[in-house]
């Protein structure tokens, strides 16, 4: 029997994340990566919507090292299973890797906003934005 718990990141901020919906009772964690936060440098204006984000899910927040982490909270909570939506982001992958050199991985595939197939500078939500609004708004 799987007892999970599940792991949000910042590419399915969402109460409709699939992982939540899938496992509504399971724990759940998310993790301030320090390493993205300086790679990226990030606003104080972007930590602080991703914060309200994460004040309306029910998540334990923390900070640090995310594979680690995560396992850790996986431990804390005796599951054998890190269930997480899917991320497009290149670290997404490692992350998992990581993780699942010590327990199962499930990840969700998450309905995409719009559909396109060309590079997306993720950094910054206007350069997405630019991409996104000749989809979206037609």
């Amino acid at each position: 029997m799987s007892k999970p718990i599940i792991w949000i990141h910042g590419d399915c901020l969402s109460p409709h994340n699939p992982a939540l919906q899938e496992y509504p009772d399971a724990p759940a964690i998310w993790v301030w990566d320090d390493a993205l936060i300086e790679e990226w440098q990030l606003s104080l204006k972007r930590i602080t919507f991703i914060y309200e984000c994460l004040l309306e899910l029910p998540v334990e927040i923390r900070r640090g090292n995310v594979a680690p982490e995560v396992l850790s909270f996986a431990k804390e909570h005796n599951a054998n299973l890190v269930v997480t939506a899917d991320s497009p982001s290149p670290r997404f992958n490692d992350i998992c890797d990581e993780i699942e050199r010590s327990i199962k991985v499930e990840v969700f595939e998450v309905e995409p906003f719009f559909d396109y197939d060309g590079y997306i500078d993720l950094k910054r939500f206007s350069r997405y934005w630019k991409v996104a609004e000749k989809y979206v708004l037609e």
